[in-house]
């Protein structure tokens, strides 16, 4: 578990930097991005940010079980954000195949952290 912690930190720690960093690159490098609305460079930080600070979580979780609280935080971000994008898929506001591009980033990703992240592990 400790592992997966540690990956899944980096990849939201990796992710958030590059938001905040260059926010017109990752606009346009991730898929189905550009379809989600206009690019707005403060929006992009804002939510790096929090990526960025859910990735400092878990990979403190993957060091100590005093981060639980943190990292339980970033996963309910990270699964509301995901409950985001099932909903306007249902209200029809993007395609069904946006949530598939979307699917590994939005739904699965949050899932493994909301996992790596209960007591249990």
């Amino acid at each position: 578990m400790k592992h997966l912690r540690l990956v899944l930190g980096l990849l939201f720690a990796v992710n958030g930097l590059a938001m905040l960093i260059a926010p017109g690159h990752w606009y346009g490098a991730v898929p189905g991005v550009m379809d989600s609305g206009p690019f707005n460079a403060h929006f992009i930080r804002d939510i790096g940010a929090v990526y960025a600070l859910g990735g400092l979580a878990f990979m403190a979780l993957a060091v100590t079980a005093a981060a639980r609280d943190y990292a339980r935080a970033a996963s309910a971000f990270l699964l509301a954000h995901g409950a985001i994008h099932v909903f306007e898929v249902a209200a029809g506001v993007h395609a069904v195949e946006h949530l598939v591009t979307d699917a590994p980033g939005v739904l699965l990703l949050p899932l493994l952290a909301a996992w790596a992240a209960s007591e249990k592990h």
